[in-house]
């Protein structure tokens, strides 16, 4: 008996340290030994054929053979639980040496960069920057900018009234009006005005129901009509370069007078390709409106015009960023082609 015992060590012992490789395995060799129907069971067993003198004996020797293989098999599953451990940790590691993966950074759209180049020219002009809210009274839209409510010159501009009295903005001129009328009487004025602005227009390659207008205002002593030439000469100048020439044509506002349309030279062809699609061969190209102001809006928004006078201009964010990008098509800027926008 004492033999088989030994011979059952031995064996268990070969095999958790031998055959062993995960604890699926262990398993099996601890049920192989010491379940219900294990090896050492089975000695139990017949431990009834024995003499009465030999079985505590014998019992002993079984007992602590037992208790051997158990601690052999507690020892191998300590180990392999740590083996696994240290390949999980393996299998998991990140190596911190290796640059990291690069985050795609988004940038500004071409109109912010175009309007914040037009902000940065006039800001260093000397001008603020005013704002103004996007819904507007039709006093500030059109009645105290020489627009009574039965000027014909409200159709032209096809408005999105809210109420009678309460519309979507038309242009950003209200808050040249609000600017005004906040000031001490004949304040000096330099001052522009971005935003956004609502028409009911078409939505195609030329016109958005929505764009994005910046004006201008200058009010003080002695303003004339060059001021305002050599104004946007210079803008001109900067945000399409030192070769750009403008040109002003007679025109007609209700809230300035004498009003010019401002061409600027072709900056594609300069004026030498007669099939030149930017300009069609004209060599000059439309890109705001401006005048002196109108004595009734200054003496409307508390101003004297026997004392000081001004001048206005406006101009689209979409048109001056046409120009500048070569852009042929203004709905490339709402659409938000990511394909486009990239580019920029």
């Amino acid at each position: 008996m004492e033999n088989k015992v030994k011979s059952l060590i031995e064996a268990a012992e070969n095999a958790i340290n031998s055959a062993v490789t995960n604890l699926k395995e262990l398993d099996d060799v601890r049920v192989k030994f010491l379940g219900k129907k294990g090896e050492f069971t089975t000695l139990v067993k017949i431990m009834g054929e024995l003499a009465a003198e030999e079985k505590p004996r014998i019992g002993k020797i079984i007992n602590d053979a037992r208790t051997q293989i158990k601690n052999l098999i507690d020892d191998k599953k300590a180990a392999l639980k740590a083996q696994e451990l240290q390949n999980k940790l393996a299998s998991e590691k990140i190596d911190v040496t290796l640059p990291g993966r690069k985050i795609y950074r988004g940038h500004l759209h071409p109109l912010t960069l175009t309007l914040n180049r037009v902000k940065e020219i006039f800001i260093h002009m000397g001008y603020t920057v005013e704002e103004g809210p996007e819904v507007e009274t039709d006093y500030f839209n059109f009645e105290a900018l020489n627009l009574p409510k039965d000027h014909p010159a409200r159709d032209m501009q096809d408005s999105f009234y809210i109420t009678e009295e309460i519309l979507m903005r038309t242009q950003t001129s209200p808050v040249q009006a609000r600017t005004m009328q906040k000031n001490n009487a004949n304040a000096p004025i330099r001052m522009i005005a971005p935003g956004r602005v609502y028409r009911r227009d078409d939505y195609d390659a030329s016109h958005s129901p929505m764009f994005t207008q910046i004006e201008g205002l200058v009010i003080d002593e002695g303003i004339t009509f060059a001021d305002l030439k050599g104004t946007l000469d210079f803008f001109c100048k900067k945000i399409f370069g030192e070769t750009a020439q403008i040109r002003l044509r007679p025109s007609f506002f209700p809230f300035t007078e004498p009003s010019t349309e401002v061409d600027v030279s072709c900056m594609m062809c300069h004026g030498k390709d007669e099939h030149c699609k930017v300009c069609h061969g004209s060599g000059w190209l439309e890109i705001l409106g401006a005048g002196e102001v109108h004595p009734d809006v200054l003496a409307m928004s508390g101003y004297d015009p026997s004392k000081v006078s001004g001048f206005a201009f406006g101009m689209g964010i979409e048109r001056i960023a046409m120009l500048t990008y070569g852009i042929d098509d203004l709905r490339l800027f709402f659409e938000n082609d990511v394909r486009f926008l990239n580019q920029f």
